[in-house]
């Protein structure tokens, strides 16, 4: 068999949003010493793909980090089998919050240097002595200690949507600057308490441990991330110190914890939070976008995507022939041509 998909992601994206099959939304990460991951990457494949579970995948020498959907009707053969690899016996699945199944369209395990690209050196502290993890009640009565900073790990985009009430959310594009940003909003606050989450608490043990490295005294994680907290919250029936909603990186985009909008539509400025990406196959920018401007826009960022997702389409591959576009996220009030047709 092939281990990796063949069929045009287009007619998969369209089979996926056209099923009736019930799949459940799932992540789960766990560190841990491989020492063949492309190895251990083909048997997954294998093993995952019988089952049609759909999703990314990332394997290194570290660990995993996975978010994936499964066929409810497979999911307990899902989780014998997952369990039956002994360093993954028992480990935590996080259940999405507000699933409709479609999260994703393809099965893609990727080898990579590491599961969650952080810029630092391992060998220089040690990551397994990561903080204190606590569940939702002890970090709702942490948040509520004026002794306590909560800082949110999370890129620019994510926390915009959603995020906890009185957390610092740091204006950065990525995992490896919102640890710089950290380090240097605490470092006149060691003794602070230091209470640090994510979407499902892999970017936490790495940060935690790194901040601990540093010398912070009290440093304590969300276990779980966001994703257990909406669902212990839900079943204790305790105070949601969560708005919004949960960014999430699947077809979703985003999971509704609570009915605030606390982000607006970036071309019009209307009160949104729906994130999309634009249609134009050369730009991709992920961005949010109100319905009424979807409809304006063709679901693009800016008449001149607009403009050339109307042209031949051989026209448009030369066009985008030979640019990288990188990580094509909107950066609020530093984009060349969204918002500047309505300010």
């Amino acid at each position: 068999m092939a281990l990796y998909n063949r069929v045009d992601g287009r007619l998969l994206k369209e089979k996926m949003r056209t099923a009736l099959e019930k799949r459940v939304t799932i992540s789960f990460y766990k560190y841990h010493h491989i020492i063949n991951p492309q190895e251990f990457r083909d048997l997954l494949y294998r093993e995952f793909d019988t089952l049609g579970v759909l999703g990314r995948i990332y394997i290194a020498a570290e660990g995993i980090n996975a978010q994936i959907s499964v066929p409810e009707h497979n999911l307990a053969t899902f989780k014998t089998r997952l369990y039956s690899i002994d360093w993954l016996n028992n480990v935590r699945l996080n259940i999405a919050v507000d699933d409709n199944g479609k999260s994703f369209f393809k099965l893609k395990i990727l080898v990579r240097k590491k599961i969650v690209a952080d810029g630092l050196d391992d060998s220089s502290f040690d990551v397994t002595n990561s903080g204190v993890h606590v569940d939702a009640v002890a970090f709702n009565k942490l948040a509520d200690d004026p002794n306590t900073i909560i800082i949110d790990m999370r890129n620019h985009y994510e926390s915009e949507v959603g995020h906890f009430k009185g957390a610092i959310c740091p204006d950065v594009d990525t995992f490896r600057e919102e640890l710089q940003v950290a380090e240097d909003l605490m470092r006149d606050q060691k003794d602070k308490n230091l209470l640090m989450y994510c979407t499902g608490g892999i970017r936490c043990e790495k940060a935690s441990a790194w901040m601990k490295h540093i010398g912070f005294k009290n440093v304590f994680q969300l276990n779980g991330g966001i994703i257990k907290y909406a669902q212990e919250i839900k079943e204790q029936g305790i105070e949601n110190k969560f708005i919004g909603k949960n960014f999430v990186f699947d077809e979703r985009l985003g999971e509704r914890i609570t009915e605030d909008i606390i982000a607006v539509c970036h071309q019009c400025g209307k009160p949104c939070d729906d994130h999309t990406n634009c249609k134009n196959d050369g730009c991709h920018l992920l961005f949010i976008q109100c319905k009424e401007c979807a409809e304006k826009y063709n679901n693009c960022c800016s008449d001149v995507c607009k403009e050339t997702i109307e042209l031949p389409e051989e026209q448009q591959k030369e066009l985008r022939k030979g640019i990288n576009k990188g990580r094509q996220v909107f950066k609020k009030g530093r984009s060349e041509h969204i918002r500047s047709q309505e300010s």
